[in-house]
């Protein structure tokens, strides 16, 4: 770990963005000098980024069929991606779905079996999210078992099933590049889509008992997708209280009113709006409906975003990065980052003129370092 005093830069404290050495020792924030000097003139130090949301990660773990024969070497990779965006915390987020291949029960073990293992043999702090499809109903007596072992913390629930047209019995647009892509015949992953979603009702009976189990074993819920206060009020009733990625206004005013935590996607607000028509991030942040932007599938959006909200004078530096820091963390009830203060884990994620990512430090250790910050380092040892 390092033991250094950061000088010259541009650091953003709990009180603002002001000139002052910055010092860290045994992995977190100190509160005085501890004598080694880097001079970073010209550099801006800010909390590192705490993604609390994103399944970016899938590239690497599975980049072509048949590709990826050593998972962990796909998460080291990831957590390179991550380090170089300013990430400190990565929650990576996976599927557990009808949709099966990627995002089957199988794959799903291996990726979380082996986040377990990989997690303590590297710098950024890796966590993760299960993303559980509410109509596989088979999986939830055996489910708070498998999230135990897999160490999840973590679990978001989601109901992609596209009810309208299964109602009306209409097999669903790319339904059979689909089936394909999960190995199944299109007719017959076309007839599991009308069983899962004849057996709705069964779901929503069985979803109370199981969000009470996994939260008396400190599991942290959430819902995904919420498209109406209805909805959002039936997760707050099983104990969910984060809403990832409301849908409408109405969806991520109820949430708020009922005290969750709102998380948006950084790429919706980056692009100036969701790509499938939903509300605006950039609209919920200006109404104050948004406690933490994520990944999503994008790592450099967190920083972008936050950025963009700085640049624009909507949101002044300070509450722009929470949104990407001190926010995220407390969505997850991390209490000891997300802000540059004694005691506080040295996570910081530094800056250059160009706000290119210069270097990242995660718990006093450097993940990512470049160009001529790596040549200050070098020099102060």
């Amino acid at each position: 770990m390092l033991t250094i005093d950061l000088v010259g830069a541009e650091v953003l404290r709990p009180d603002g963005l002001r000139i002052a050495p910055l010092s860290l020792a045994d992995g977190v924030i100190a509160d005085a000098p501890v004598g080694r000097a880097v001079d970073l003139t010209g550099y801006r130090v800010l909390p590192g980024i705490v993604d609390v949301h994103g399944d970016g990660f899938e590239r690497h773990v599975a980049p072509r069929r048949g590709a990826m024969k050593q998972m962990a070497e796909g998460l080291t990779a990831v957590e390179a991606e991550l380090a170089a965006n300013g990430i400190t915390t990565g929650v990576l987020a996976q599927f557990v779905s009808w949709e099966g291949g990627l995002r089957g029960l199988e794959f799903a073990d291996q990726v979380f079996s082996t986040l377990r293992d990989v997690r303590t043999q590297v710098v950024t702090d890796l966590r993760a999210q299960l993303r559980f499809e509410i109509s596989l109903t088979e999986l939830y007596a055996d489910l708070p078992a498998r999230i135990a072992d897999w160490g999840v913390q973590y679990v978001v629930f989601n109901d992609h099933l596209p009810h309208d047209r299964l109602a009306e019995g209409r097999k669903p647009p790319r339904l059979t590049g689909q089936a394909l892509k999960a190995g199944r015949n299109p007719e017959a992953h076309f007839q599991m889509l009308l069983d899962l979603h004849a057996n709705v009702a069964q779901a929503q009976a069985l979803l109370g008992p199981l969000c009470t189990e996994l939260r008396d074993a400190g599991v942290r819920l959430g819902s995904h997708d919420d498209a109406t206060a209805d909805t959002r009020a039936l997760w707050a009733g099983r104990g969910a209280d984060v809403a990832e990625f409301p849908e409408t206004l109405e969806a991520a005013e109820a949430a708020k009113a009922a005290h969750a935590h709102v998380v948006l996607g950084a790429p919706n607000l980056v692009r100036g709006g969701s790509h499938k028509g939903n509300v605006s991030a950039l609209d919920l942040v200006t109404m104050g409906l948004c406690d933490a932007l994520a990944s999503d599938y994008h790592y450099p959006s967190p920083r972008r975003a936050a950025l963009m909200l700085a640049r624009s004078g909507l949101m002044d530096l300070g509450p722009a990065w929470a949104l990407v820091s001190s926010g995220p963390a407390a969505v997850l009830g991390l209490t000891d980052r997300g802000v540059l203060a004694p005691g506080k884990r040295a996570d910081i994620v530094v800056l250059d003129a160009t706000d290119r990512v210069a270097a990242t430090i995660s718990g006093g250790r450097v993940s990512f370092m470049a160009g001529d910050i790596a040549e200050r380092f070098v020099a102060a040892a």
